[in-house]
């Protein structure tokens, strides 16, 4: 039997792709495997399938170039190799960046950059971000989250530990958010700040936000691979 390594592959969900589920993505992978040639590691058992994980699952409509996939590669395919054959059989926005050898567990990962943009039709209102930088710029900030574990249907939450930086750009009617924020155990999804913003800025009302995962880091703030 061929020696397994287990690899991960550095990948870029944009566009359409954005609203592929994170479901329907798991059953994309495995058969762009297929068709590109490459044999990975399977499950046991009945049913088998190709074993394939991917770290922190992007929400549905989030775009990012950072996505990180799981798997064995069985047999000799040169790492170089598997960006190109996957590409071309992969769908229309999702697109291998790099194929390595994993070094650290996903464990590892303590944080991730965001890069997120404010839409206001009628213009940023003046004020806007100056309010929205300021409702974070506290010691604690407790919220109500939604929980279905929860016997009161929600959860208490501080936001302020889970964030580890924050910048706010004015690009035409659209304010831009950079974040650095938590990535686990408990991560912090970015809609929350916007929702939070919403409920507590009365001048931070914008029409439409998008979320973009830029980086994933480590517990130095350097690259994770």
């Amino acid at each position: 039997m061929a020696k397994m390594h287990k690899h991960r592959l550095l990948f870029a969900k944009t566009g359409r792709a954005c609203y592929i589920s994170h479901l329907d993505l798991m059953r994309t992978f495995p058969r762009a495997f297929l068709r590109a040639g490459i044999d990975v590691k399977q499950t046991e058992g009945f049913n088998q399938h190709s074993f394939v994980s991917i770290a922190l699952p992007l929400s549905l409509g989030y775009s990012s170039v950072c996505e990180i996939l799981e798997f064995e590669l069985v047999g000799d395919t040169p790492l170089c190799e598997v960006p190109a054959r996957m590409n071309a059989v992969l769908p229309e926005g999702i697109r291998v960046l790099d194929c390595y050898e994993a070094q650290v567990p996903v464990k590892q990962i303590a944080a991730l950059r965001w890069v997120c943009r404010a839409q206001f039709d009628g213009g940023v209102p003046a004020g806007a971000g100056e309010q929205f930088l300021a409702l974070f710029d506290t010691d604690a900030l407790v919220i109500q989250k939604p929980s279905k574990k929860a016997k009161k249907g929600f959860t208490e939450l501080d936001l302020i530990p889970l964030i580890h930086s924050l910048s706010l750009e004015e690009r035409g009617s659209a304010l831009e958010l950079t974040a650095v924020l938590a990535a686990q155990n408990p991560g912090l999804n970015p809609e929350l700040l916007f929702s939070t913003a919403r409920e507590r800025c009365p001048l931070f009302r914008p029409d439409f936000v998008e979320f973009h995962r830029e980086e994933v880091l480590n517990a130095n703030f350097e690259v994770f691979r």
